[in-house]
C-alpha cells in the first residue's frame, strides 16, 4: 500500500480572511505551528487547499503534468493584476507558444536597451530631484519606470499622461489583495489602462498608428495564436500591460533597494569597491529577504500521491513563495541580509523564488526576471555612485500584512545631488 499519513489542518470553514490579514506569514506562520511544511486549509468560499514550501514543493508545483494554473487565479486577481485570459491563467501547448512571445522579447540585444533607457531615464530625475524639497522614492520611481517600460515597449506616453498612467498601472498590482476603495481602484485602473491599450492596437491594425517592429506593442499586436488567429483586441491589450506592469512593479523593489542601503550602510561602502558582480548579488539578496510576492495559486491537474498525501484533482494548491525565500533548509541564517550568500551560488529554478520558479520557457517562471536584475542592477549603481541624497526621519517599517508590502514612508530623499 502506498504510504500515506494525516495532513495537519487549519480549522475554519472559509480562512481567506485569515490569508488576507496575516499576508506574507499566513502560510509560514501554520508551518511553524505544525512543524510541517505541508498543510490543509479552506479558501475562497471554503474550498480545500494544500498550502507547501521548500525546494521539494517547489518541483511538484511547477510540474504541469501534476499541476495547472487554469481556475486557479480568483476573479479579483484577473480583474486587476492579470486581467482577463492572460498568460497567467493559460496552460498547455497554448501557453507555450504565448509565453514564446514573451521570451522573444528578452534578448541580449533588447536588455541592453532596456539598460541603457534606464539609464538615461535616471539621468532626466535626478535632475528633477535636485529642484525638489522631498522626494518620495517610491511615487517617483512609478513614473520613472513608467517611462522606462513604455519607451522600451513602443507605446507612445505623452508627458501629460505619465502620471495617470503611473498610478493606473501600480493600482494594477497594488489593489489585488486589498478590499474596499483600493481594490476598487484597481478595477478602474484595468478598465482604463486596457481601453487605452485596446486603442493603439486597433489603430496599428488599421494602419494608422506606425509602431517600431520588434518592440513589444508591435509584436503583441501581430502575434497569432496557435490556430494562426490574431489575437482579440481586448486580449492583445491585457497582454501589452502584462508588459508594463510588472515593468511598474520594479518600484517595490527600487524602494527596498534603497531602506537596504539605509539600513545596511556597510553595503554602501562594499557596493562602491567591488565591482558589477557584487552589484547583482545585492539586488539577489534584496529579491529574496524583502517581501515581494507572497505566495503563488493553481490547481491540481490529475489525482497524484506525494509525501504521503493525496492531491485530488482541482484542489487549490498554494506555494509560499516568501517562506520558500526564508527556508532554513535553503538558507544559512534566512533572516540576516547578507548579499555574499549569492557568491558562486548555482542557479537553481526551485529554490530562488522571487518571481516564480520553473522553466523560463515552458513554464509559468516570469519572463520579466533577467529585465527586472537589470534595471535593479542601474538603480544600485545610480544610487551608489552616480548621485547623493539624504534619509530625514520617517517611518521606514514595513507591513508584512500588506500584500504588497512598502516602508509606509515610501523612502523619503532629501538633498539630492548629483556625484561629478
Amino acid at each position: 500500500m502506498p504510504y500515506r499519513e494525516q495532513l495537519p489542518i487549519d480549522k475554519g470553514f472559509d480562512n481567506s480572511f485569515a490569508l488576507m490579514t496575516e499576508g506574507y506569514k499566513y502560510i509560514t506562520n501554520r508551518r511553524e505551528r505544525f512543524g510541517r511544511d505541508m498543510f490543509e486549509t479552506r479558501l475562497l468560499g471554503g474550498q480545500k487547499a494544500i498550502c507547501f514550501a521548500g525546494k521539494d514543493a517547489a518541483k511538484v508545483f511547477y510540474n504541469e503534468e501534476k499541476i495547472m494554473r487554469k481556475g486557479a487565479a480568483p476573479k479579483r486577481i484577473r480583474q486587476t493584476i492579470f486581467g482577463e485570459k492572460a498568460i497567467q491563467t493559460m496552460d498547455g501547448a497554448s501557453h507555450k507558444h504565448r509565453k514564446a512571445l514573451f521570451m522573444s522579447l528578452m534578448s541580449h540585444e533588447s536588455l541592453e536597451d532596456v539598460v541603457n533607457i534606464t539609464r538615461n531615464e535616471y539621468d532626466n530625475f535626478i535632475l528633477k530631484w535636485e529642484g525638489m524639497e522631498r522626494v518620495v522614492l517610491f511615487e517617483e520611481s512609478k513614473q520613472l519606470l513608467t517611462s522606462i517600460a513604455c519607451k522600451w515597449a513602443g507605446v507612445p506616453l505623452h508627458k501629460n499622461e505619465m502620471k495617470q498612467r503611473a498610478n493606473e498601472l501600480a493600482a494594477l498590482f497594488d489593489s489585488a489583495a486589498a478590499f474596499g476603495p483600493r481594490h476598487w481602484r484597481g478595477r478602474q485602473a484595468r478598465n482604463s489602462s486596457e481601453r487605452w491599450i485596446k486603442h493603439m492596437i486597433e489603430q496599428i491594425r488599421s494602419g494608422n498608428m506606425e509602431v517600431q517592429e520588434g518592440t513589444a506593442l508591435h509584436e503583441i499586436a501581430f502575434y497569432r495564436d496557435t490556430s494562426g488567429n490574431l489575437l482579440n483586441s481586448q486580449i492583445a491589450a491585457v497582454e501589452v500591460i502584462n508588459i508594463l506592469r510588472p515593468i511598474v512593479a520594479i518600484a517595490v523593489y527600487i524602494a527596498f533597494c534603497a531602506l537596504a542601503l539605509h539600513d545596511y550602510p556597510e553595503q554602501m561602502n562594499k557596493i562602491k569597491e567591488k565591482d558589477d558582480a557584487y552589484d547583482e548579488m545585492f539586488v539577489q539578496e534584496v529579491r529574496r529577504y524583502y517581501p515581494f510576492f507572497p505566495f503563488a495559486a493553481a490547481r491540481v491537474r490529475r489525482d497524484f500521491l506525494w509525501n504521503g498525501h493525496d492531491f485530488k484533482k482541482g484542489n487549490l494548491v498554494l506555494l509560499d513563495i516568501y517562506g520558500t525565500n526564508h527556508h532554513p533548509d535553503i538558507w544559512e541564517r534566512p533572516w540576516e541580509f547578507n548579499p555574499d550568500r549569492f557568491t558562486d551560488r548555482n542557479d537553481d529554478p526551485f529554490d530562488f523564488l522571487p518571481q516564480g520558479g520553473g522553466d523560463y520557457h515552458k513554464g509559468h517562471r516570469c519572463p520579466g526576471e533577467w529585465l527586472t536584475i537589470e534595471v535593479m542592477k542601474v538603480t544600485v549603481d545610480t544610487f551608489t555612485r552616480k548621485m547623493e541624497y539624504e534619509v530625514p526621519k520617517q517611518n521606514l517599517n514595513y507591513s508584512m500584512t500588506r500584500m504588497p508590502s512598502l516602508p509606509k514612508s515610501r523612502f523619503v530623499m532629501t538633498n539630492v545631488k548629483r556625484k561629478l
